[in-house]
């Protein structure tokens, strides 16, 4: 019943001492924003230790294993997401190296009509959206969204800017996977702090993230084009696009994709070949959804003795469906794409290399987490959380909204709304958890502004003014926040 997550009856009163931590985890939190936006400028792996120590001090926890908790809890995380989030930064590096991702955006993009164009571009970001990050993922896109609204621009099929147009949907689809499906990074932390089932989270994120797409995408593009007159450097289009608007070049051989800013997970992308056949570009894509998505049906239609069963919960581990993703995009894409042996390893290592920030901030919002459990700050979370009546999807959503507008991280949201309400999340069904994992990433998308990376990788590389950055790409992430909290409701509410 939705009830058993989202609406709790009273419990006993909280207690005195459970006030004292409540207070602490809220200093903690300020102290946290404190850090990382003030003039000291902490990186967030630093703020999250510093601040997990503290908290460890003030909440009293013994001394002698507040470094057990740290250790452990940044341990622990890191031999699960960390590594899942290394099979797929690879497995991304090998899609882009070998052609396969501008394979499958041209292909879908090419046989579309102008009025279709959003739509058929909304498909292209989807599905190169699974295994990369934002910033990649969209400087993927650059080159396609460029030479196609430059055709548009010559023959004027679109009232307004029609690298709006194009790029909206793209924009929407890329930061609604990264927010809100598995296995990109802070949906899979969620994941992993809430105890959540991995195939299901999968499959109900991606039941949120089409209607959501749709409307801050397409819909929403529509919209907007025509109110914004948008018009990016021709240099920079030249850079991309080629001298002619449908041109295949070797466009996202560039690292910091605007030339005045990085991405902030390695944007730079090796030379594309397109030498591989789009069906195996395609597969490497789906390959460690699929292997997640069929350990769930395996516990839901198999015996706990069955062989076929034992089988597919372990392939549909994230570690080991990565890994196998990886392998098969090693061999069916590396490999078969013309680079030599020394050039793949050499640009796996690049990859690696980009997402090592990343990993660090997994690292301490694990440790954060640990924290909070061992001090028992997580227990009295669930007391205050049991005398209230209150929607945990919302209390998730506005956590994490307000944590990543206010540190610039949607990974620093995501980490520590997820430690916050793991407590209360025990409880709940397996459904519900999973809707939980998809709010608190919704809320890590909304309000990206001028303290997020990926709010000026958009800005710059439209040539845009701040005041049309924040009607388009602050707007469309907001939207998606909305909707993905919007849509986990509704599914809370009718199952």
């Amino acid at each position: 019943m939705p009830g058993t997550l989202v609406q709790r009856p009273r419990g006993p009163a909280v207690t005195g001492h459970a006030w004292t931590l409540l207070i602490i985890l809220a200093a903690a939190i300020a102290a946290l924003i404190l850090l990382i936006n003030s003039r000291l400028r902490f990186h967030p792996f630093a703020a999250l230790m510093t601040v997990s120590v503290g908290v460890a001090l003030a909440a009293g926890e013994p001394v002698e294993k507040i470094a057990d908790s740290l250790e452990s809890g940044a341990g622990g995380i890191l031999g699960n997401v960390g590594v899942t989030l290394a099979f797929g930064t690879m497995l991304g590096r090998l899609l882009s190296l070998s052609g396969a991702t501008d394979r499958i955006a041209r292909m879908i993009v090419d046989r579309a009509g102008t009025r279709s164009l959003p739509w058929y571009m909304t498909a292209a970001a989807f599905v190169i959206g699974i295994p990369t990050f934002f910033e990649i993922g969209l400087i993927v896109l650059l080159p396609l969204i460029f030479s196609v609204a430059r055709r548009l621009q010559a023959e004027h099929d679109v009232k307004g800017s029609p690298y709006i147009y194009l790029a909206t949907p793209a924009i929407a689809a890329l930061a609604t996977l990264h927010g809100m499906v598995a296995p990109h990074p802070g949906p899979l932390v969620a994941v992993e702090g809430l105890h959540a089932n991995l195939g299901l989270t999968i499959g109900i994120g991606l039941i949120c993230a089409i209607p959501t797409v749709i409307v801050a995408g397409p819909v929403y593009g529509r919209w907007i084009a025509p109110r914004l007159d948008v018009r990016p450097d021709p240099e920079l289009i030249a850079r991309f696009a080629g001298n002619e608007p449908a041109a295949d070049n070797d466009a996202t051989g560039t690292t910091g994709a605007t030339g005045a800013t990085g991405s902030g997970h390695g944007a730079g992308a090796p030379a594309r070949r397109n030498t591989v056949r789009t069906g195996w570009a395609l597969a490497a894509v789906l390959v460690p959804v699929a292997l997640m998505l069929l350990r769930t049906l395996a516990e839901l239609v198999c015996g706990e003795a069955g062989q076929v069963r034992h089988v597919l919960t372990f392939t549909g581990e994230p570690v080991p469906a990565m890994l196998a993703g990886f392998l098969f995009a090693l061999f069916a894409l590396g490999y078969r794409s013309g680079a030599g042996a020394d050039e793949i390893r050499s640009s796996l290592t690049d990859s690696l290399k980009a997402v090592a920030s990343i990993l660090l901030i997994i690292a301490g919002g694990g440790a954060f987490n640990q924290v909070l459990e061992d001090s028992g700050i997580g227990k009295a979370v669930e007391s205050a959380a049991s005398g209230m009546h209150i929607n945990v999807l919302l209390l998730g959503w506005l956590l994490a909204l307000l944590l990543s507008f206010s540190t610039g991280s949607a990974t620093v949201g995501i980490v520590a709304a997820t430690g916050i309400l793991a407590p209360v999340a025990g409880s709940g069904s397996s459904l519900h958890t999973a809707l939980l994992v998809v709010a608190i990433g919704a809320g890590s998308i909304g309000l990206n502004y001028v303290n997020h990376a990926g709010f000026w990788l958009v800005k710059e590389s439209f040539g845009m003014t701040l005041g049309q950055a924040t009607k388009s790409h602050t707007a469309i992430q907001t939207i998606v926040s909305a909707c993905g909290l919007l849509m986990a409701l509704l599914i809370s509410i009718w199952a």
